[in-house]
């Protein structure tokens, strides 16, 4: 069932998965360095961003439903409880201990040619799914409501839009303001740059509560 507090955990959820730094940062790139075609080749990346995550959750969600189709419990269970709680208190703890980057280490493109820009979107993708871990604890949350496809397909639409939103706002302020942004865009690719270590731990250290939270009412 589609519960107000599922859709705001999930929201927040999404929200979290924006700070990850590796879609961001390759927008950011390309925001100061594409001068032609910028808009289509943007939409290319971003585009394959949000199909490759957004099928990565579908298949998840699906296995996860086949899976749990003779085992609906399986996250009430005490033993699974327990297995939530504690790694749950493992990325908490991991999150203060995360090394911090010293050196960028966000994808660029070597071409900006639009099958690069896929390639480029398609990479990312890997690197993002990697380290996803709002985006897998939001398919548990929603795995453990029971819903039925036509109720999490939205949501998961919904949340893969909200991952890319940051980018699209940024290349709109781009078109509104032309150079005005040039300098914002130039702090915020050495921000991301320094500090991407940074946004993982704070992922790993949230979703670590939010497992540890949810894990307690089965205990």
């Amino acid at each position: 069932m589609v519960t107000l507090e599922l859709l705001s955990m999930v929201g927040g959820l999404a929200l979290l998965d924006t700070l990850s730094p590796a879609t961001l940062g390759v927008t950011v790139y390309l925001l100061l360095t594409e001068k032609e075609r910028l808009g289509s080749r943007l939409m290319i990346y971003l585009l394959t961003v949000a199909v490759i995550y957004f099928s990565v959750g579908v298949a998840f969600m699906l296995g996860l439903d086949v899976f749990l189709a003779s085992f609906s419990s399986i996250f009430q269970n005490r033993i699974v409880s327990w297995a939530m709680l504690i790694i749950g208190g493992i990325l908490f703890i991991a999150s203060f201990y995360y090394p911090k980057s010293k050196k960028s280490d966000l994808p660029r493109p070597k071409s900006k040619s639009k099958t690069s820009m896929i390639a480029l979107g398609f990479t990312t993708s890997l690197i993002e799914v990697g380290a996803a871990f709002p985006y897998f604890a939001a398919i548990g949350l929603m795995n453990t409501s029971n819903l039925s496809v036509f109720q999490w397909l939205p949501i998961m639409v919904g949340y893969n839009f909200i991952m890319v939103l940051p980018p699209l706002i940024l290349f709109t302020l781009h078109l509104l303001l032309g150079r005005v942004m040039k300098r914002p865009l130039e702090r915020l690719q050495i921000k991301l740059s320094k500090h991407s270590g940074s946004a993982v731990s704070w992922v790993m250290c949230i979703v670590g509560a939010i497992m540890i939270f949810y894990s307690l009412d089965y205990l």
